[in-house]
């Protein structure tokens, strides 16, 4: 049997949402899968089935050659008996107990000698050194969230459900930990489940991503796949981000940076410990198209392209470009008119460098600092 995690389930709510979800993860190599869409789509539905804290009326869930649900034979595995590490939204910190409390909580009947070495080991790993005796009222947003995952990592667990793990934090927050976050993941090499709505999360975390809406699995691929190349319209709503592409930081001064993306250059706005790999993400509003480089636009980036194609959406056109790497731009139907646009009609695509948000790419990305 194939090393994997394997989700095909039923779950409904009386007069709500029935969530209805069927996708694998492998475990060899661990990977990030990333849950993503919008609030109501069944994403944390789908964490506690696997957590054992909701249980399907259909379908199986599988860890390997492990049955943890057949709903067809009645059989549920409990909680306590499927080794995860389970983090959820608002972190759920004991208030009245210490950081090393809440880290130890969870552990069981462990000696206490080992659970005090597996308190330690978190403690280490999440750099919470020097705050064990404090309480959660006493910690900072970023301190928080290190406590929940120190504890969701001290039962040494083989599955990782992390519920919008950053969204309880502040934007400046969570800007610095998602990559932190994602260089963690891949240091510890366990297989996890990442819930999120956030789609600069979900480039920076994921290997694979699912896109949910109303119970439903629209599209599964890597989130490069995803964001780039929707399945259709409903996933590109979802993700909202049109251009998605691998890209290289080749240069940075006074804050700003040069990305290579495939035979071009783009300058976009600098953020300290990005690292050099990134995807460069640009959404189709923020390009404004124009005949040639007519020097009336202020925005640093005015890339020369070829119209691949025409797509009308409603009262909007989508305009793909080939501009050295594909892009795509959204514009009205008048725009179109005026520049007589159509497949091979050469057009300049203009980008300020605030429209260019870069996102580090897999397996870049710093120490774990709140």
């Amino acid at each position: 049997m194939a090393a994997e995690v394997s989700v095909d389930i039923v779950k409904a709510f009386p007069d709500r949402l029935t969530v209805q979800a069927s996708f694998r993860l492998p475990l060899e190599p661990p990977s990030v899968l990333v849950l993503f869409g919008p609030s109501g789509s069944g994403k944390t539905t789908i964490l506690r089935c696997l957590a054992g804290l909701e249980w399907p009326e259909r379908g199986a869930i599988r860890f390997g050659a492990e049955t943890w649900v057949d709903a067809a034979s009645g059989f549920r595995r409990p909680p306590q008996q499927r080794r995860i590490g389970y983090m959820s939204q608002d972190y759920a910190l004991f208030p009245t107990y210490s950081v090393a409390g809440n880290i130890a909580y969870g552990l069981g009947p462990l000696p206490e000698a080992e659970r005090q070495q597996r308190v330690r080991e978190a403690v280490g790993l999440l750099q919470l050194q020097g705050t064990e005796g404090l309480r959660p009222a006493q910690l900072s947003g970023g301190q928080q969230q290190r406590v929940a995952l120190a504890r969701a990592l001290a039962r040494r667990p083989r599955l990782l459900l992390l519920d919008e793990p950053l969204s309880a934090l502040d934007v400046p927050t969570r800007s610095r930990l998602c990559g932190e976050l994602r260089s963690l993941l891949k240091r510890l090499a366990i297989p996890s489940v990442v819930v999120t709505h956030d789609w600069e999360e979900a480039l920076a975390l994921g290997d694979r991503m699912v896109v949910l809406r109303e119970g439903r699995v629209l599209q599964e691929g890597t989130p490069q796949q995803v964001f780039n190349r929707p399945r259709d319209a409903d996933v590109a709503k979802i993700v909202g981000m049109e251009t998605v592409m691998p890209g290289r930081i080749v240069e940075a001064s006074e804050g700003l940076v040069t990305v290579e993306v495939g035979r071009r250059w783009l300058v976009a706005v600098g953020g300290d410990g990005i690292g050099s790999e990134v995807f460069v993400c640009i959404r189709a509003e923020d390009i404004l198209l124009d005949a040639a480089s007519t020097g009336t636009t202020s925005a640093r980036n005015q890339l020369p392209g070829t119209v691949r194609e025409v797509v009308p959406m409603g009262a909007l056109v989508r305009v793909e470009i080939d501009c050295g790497f594909p892009l795509s731009a959204m514009v009205t139907r008048s725009a179109v008119a005026e520049l007589h646009l159509s497949q091979g009609v050469p057009v300049v695509a203009a980008i300020k460098a605030g429209s260019v948000h870069l996102v580090p790419r897999q397996g870049d990305g710093g120490s774990v600092n709140a």
